[in-house]
């Protein structure tokens, strides 16, 4: 199936990465499940530890796993707290980790906040329209071929098949290939598929021609039959359109990004840690 997203597969390839939110917003009333001292741990602390540690917890059973998740998160808090009193929480190795956690943090409720609702399922339709009016139609043959050691078996053959001989049976009590018992058929393929001198001559034949001279290959000489040959069809949108919304949030996040950086100034002091395009 081709793609009608080549021309935009290089921005992701690039490593412009669609952030997800950790965490959800959640219609339910946020009441209390626990306390730890004077801290309360409501519903909505739970579920952001759900979303955060589910993945550990996957192989608790699901009825228990909320409690247990409840009572890891328990734990944090009594440690924290206790990391409180100790003093623990003004060293500057956990004030840094703290600023980095925020950092995030923010960058997370932005890109959910302002960034993904930006782009709309209108959006994402005129992309996939635009792509589909801009691609060029691939074209895909049905064919079947007959591989021998010789030249002059596969010219042998040929004359057999001018001669008014069936090709599948030719095929199936002459070729060596693995497709010699289903008379050859090596159903639909695009280009790309085939080594290129299988390919070429492939796709220069019309449906229902044969080749008149032998196609030599790594594996020995063949006798090509094309059965048919079509267009392949574009995939629906419905089929594209997780993957164009992505693409657009991408495009969307760096654009946001760009113009941070230009409003905000950017200077990277280290010269060792600039990027190329930055020296």
């Amino acid at each position: 199936m081709p793609s009608i997203l080549s021309p935009f597969s290089r921005l992701l390839a690039a490593g412009v990465v669609v952030v997800s939110l950790a965490g959800s917003a959640f219609a339910q009333e946020d009441k209390p499940v626990a306390k730890v001292g004077d801290r309360v741990i409501t519903t909505s602390d739970l579920d952001e530890a759900v979303n955060r540690l589910g993945q550990q917890f996957s192989n608790v059973p699901e009825e228990q796993r909320r409690a247990r998740i409840l009572d890891a998160l328990i734990d944090f808090s009594v440690l924290a707290a206790e990391a409180e009193k100790s003093g623990v929480a003004d060293t500057d190795a956990v004030k840094k980790t703290l600023e980095y956690l925020r950092i995030q943090a923010l960058h997370n409720a932005y890109f959910s906040d302002k960034i993904r609702p930006s782009v709309t399922e209108e959006q994402v339709k005129a992309r996939y329209d635009e792509q589909v009016a801009a691609a060029t139609p691939e074209q895909e043959v049905k064919a079947r071929h007959i591989l021998v050691k010789t030249e002059e078996e596969a010219k042998a053959i040929i004359a057999e098949l001018d001669g008014g001989a069936d090709f599948i049976e030719l095929a199936k009590t002459k070729s060596t290939g693995p497709s010699g018992p289903q008379g050859g058929d090596l159903g639909f393929f695009g280009k790309g598929r085939m080594v290129p001198e299988f390919e070429q001559a492939a796709f220069a034949m019309k449906a229902g021609e044969y080749s008149k001279e032998p196609v030599k290959t790594q594996f020995g000489f063949h006798v090509l039959k094309v059965d048919e040959v079509r267009d392949v069809a574009l995939p629906t949108f419905e089929q594209s359109k997780g993957q164009i919304e992505q693409l657009l949030l991408s495009e969307a996040y760096a654009a946001a990004v760009k113009s941070g950086r230009s409003s905000l100034g950017i200077e990277v002091l280290d010269e060792s840690l600039k990027l190329p395009e930055e020296n």
